[in-house]
């Protein structure tokens, strides 16, 4: 299957069956029936698209029940540090990060369920990421942590003279303080 499960319930990792030859390679990135067979059962509205240089760190953000947002995150183009971090009260992981390496070239993809918060950091020159989400975008919902919560000690493998931060994501709060209405599920 190419589902990975990880030590955080519900966050998977997606490997395609990717297949070369002279003219280049073919892969699904999507595929409704194989998402099915490994108890992925999500139907997704929307597709969101970005383009950011090197060093930008995006995130963590999240929207809150009841407009949660389970995420399907690739890169098209360059290299990302994908992070996550359980927000779910009771999660055997809640307050811990995920990081995975996702790139044009490893065609990894993170299927992340509602309760995570997400960012990435850029880790090529340039760098494009698409991302599927179950629900619709809902700017009345959007809560997030700060990327620096040294509670948390994310490391985003980029130095700190060359870090791009918005203005937004500089005054998230710390996970200690942040809105978070999910309650873990086993």
């Amino acid at each position: 299957m190419p589902f990975t499960k990880t030590e955080f319930p519900g966050l998977m990792i997606y490997e395609p069956v990717v297949f070369n030859d002279s003219r280049g390679y073919f892969f699904e990135s999507y595929n409704a029936k194989t998402c099915l067979a490994d108890g992925v059962d999500i139907k997704f509205v929307q597709d969101n698209q970005a383009k950011s240089s090197y060093g930008v760190i995006r995130g963590l953000h999240y929207q809150l029940n009841p407009h949660a947002q389970t995420k399907f995150i690739r890169v098209l183009t360059g290299i990302i540090l994908d992070v996550v971090v359980d927000v779910r009260k009771g999660s055997p992981m809640y307050g811990k990060a995920y990081a995975i390496e996702l790139s044009a070239e490893n065609h990894k993809q993170l299927f992340v369920p509602q309760g995570f918060a997400h960012g990435y950091a850029v880790l090529s020159e340039t760098a494009e990421v698409l991302y599927k989400c179950d629900t619709f975008y809902n700017k009345e919902s959007e809560a997030g942590i700060a990327f620096n919560d040294p509670a948390i000690n994310i490391d985003w493998r980029i130095p700190l003279d060359k870090q791009i931060i918005s203005e937004k994501d500089m005054v998230q709060p710390l996970l200690a303080d942040c809105k978070t209405n999910f309650v873990f599920n086993p």
